[in-house]
């Protein structure tokens, strides 16, 4: 029995550092070819409602904030509707973009995903690479590597979801592909962005990055079409007419401009918007958004853990966690968080210990001061934030899957639509 504990705890070492082994969240031994299993004949008949071919395209949106990942399918007058919204069962970090190998932070931004980019012999059930780190992130020099939307319901910087969640997912990818589809557009979000949303998260560090996105989204909220995204000055571009060529991401943008028919729409979605901004920072006013770490993420759903395998590890959403605080309460709270550390025992204790230390005690103190000293001249590693010590944490898994680089299409997708209805 203790044999069999210690090889569950090295699995566990070695499985929870990136996006890892972990055991499957529900039983699918019903699937005989989990890679070919058809959508469910409620998603049919939605398509068929909806007139929706069964090859058609497909685009994915995720919403960090609130735990949900959509599927949206073009119809037949090539608008895209959504056809199915899932409940992300466990995602890492806090808002905001990846940045480096380690960080335990879920990619956000805008991914093209090839048939390459399936994985089918997945240790998480099935596997879809995101493709992070795309250009925009290497121009801004973030790292990290296997960032995947797969089963399992257990991320350390993925999108992890149930295994019949996944199932479900990689169906739909497949049959697009089937159907001509060469890339799929993901797009993933911090939270979806209202003005609401906007006003409220306008304090973070990371509001210009979200300005940037906001773009991309309001683009396909007009539209109902993936937006053709570029990347020029570090920064995306969405469905821009390009006079030239953009050499690097990094380079200055060539001279470009924003379709008439669009820009129009784009408008007038931007003086509604404005007005709902006003309005929603007057409601706002004094007050501040305490985002939840991702352990009082894991606290608001601990009850569904129970029973279950110790690699499940579902979290919950950040509206849930999170809340509204007036803003002397906020930083009061920041204030308590980062306050200095008490002395530690030891020294405390050495401290007020006014009788001479006896030569056993001298050299153990110098025994725990060498000690001291080699722990200093380690180097510096990478762990998890604090606040997620509670979770075993994945290291890199050498099986897995690396899609190659993903290149962009020459064909212009069919539903670009400039003054064309």
């Amino acid at each position: 029995m203790r044999l069999k504990n210690i090889a569950l705890a090295l699995m566990l070492a070695t499985a929870l550092a990136g996006c890892n082994d972990t055991l499957d969240s529900v039983d699918l031994s019903h699937v005989k070819n989990k890679v070919e299993q058809p959508l469910p004949s409620r998603i049919l008949a939605e398509m068929q409602k909806k007139n929706m071919p069964r090859n058609s395209p497909i685009m994915m949106r995720i919403f960090k904030e609130e735990g949900v990942l959509e599927v949206w399918k073009a119809k037949a007058d090539n608008r895209f509707d959504v056809i199915a919204s899932y409940s992300i069962c466990a995602w890492s970090g806090k808002l905001g973009p990846k940045v480096k190998e380690g960080d335990r932070q879920a990619p956000e931004g805008f991914y093209n995903l090839t048939p390459a980019h399936l994985n089918p012999n997945s240790k998480y059930y099935l596997a879809i690479n995101t493709g992070y780190p795309n250009r925009f992130d290497q121009a801004h020099g973030r790292t990290g590597s296997n960032l995947m939307i797969h089963g399992a319901c257990s991320s350390s910087g993925c999108y992890s979801m149930t295994d019949e969640q996944v199932l479900e997912i990689y169906a739909f990818a497949r049959d697009a592909f089937k159907g001509g589809q060469t890339a799929v557009q993901l797009q993933a979000f911090p939270f979806r962005m209202t003005a609401e949303n906007m006003a409220r998260h306008r304090d973070s560090e990371h509001i210009n990055f979200w300005k940037n996105l906001k773009v991309g989204y309001d683009n396909f909220e007009v539209t109902k079409r993936p937006p053709e995204v570029a990347i020029c000055e570090k920064k995306y571009v969405f469905n821009q007419e390009i006079n030239g060529q953009i050499s690097s991401p990094a380079a200055a943008c060539p001279p470009m401009s924003t379709p008439s028919t669009l820009n129009v729409a784009l408008g007038s979605y931007e003086k509604s918007y404005e007005l709902a901004y006003q309005k929603a920072l007057k409601k706002l006013d004094g007050m501040v958004w305490y985002e939840p770490t991702e352990a009082e993420r894991k606290a608001v759903v601990a009850e569904k853990r129970k029973g279950r395998d110790i690699a499940y590890a579902p979290t919950g959403t950040s509206l849930e966690a999170g809340k509204l605080l007036k803003r002397e309460q906020f930083e009061a709270l920041m204030a308590k968080r980062t306050a200095p550390q008490s002395t530690p025992a030891t020294t405390v204790l050495a401290s007020t210990s006014s009788r001479p230390q006896t030569a056993a005690e001298r050299m153990k103190q110098s025994r725990l001061s060498q000690a001291d000293a080699q722990q200093q001249a380690q180097p510096a590693t990478e762990t998890a934030d604090a606040s997620s010590t509670t979770v075993p944490i994945p290291a890199p898994n050498p099986l897995a899957y690396a899609a190659p680089p993903v290149s962009a299409p020459e064909k212009k997708p069919f539903w670009k639509f400039w003054g064309a209805d």
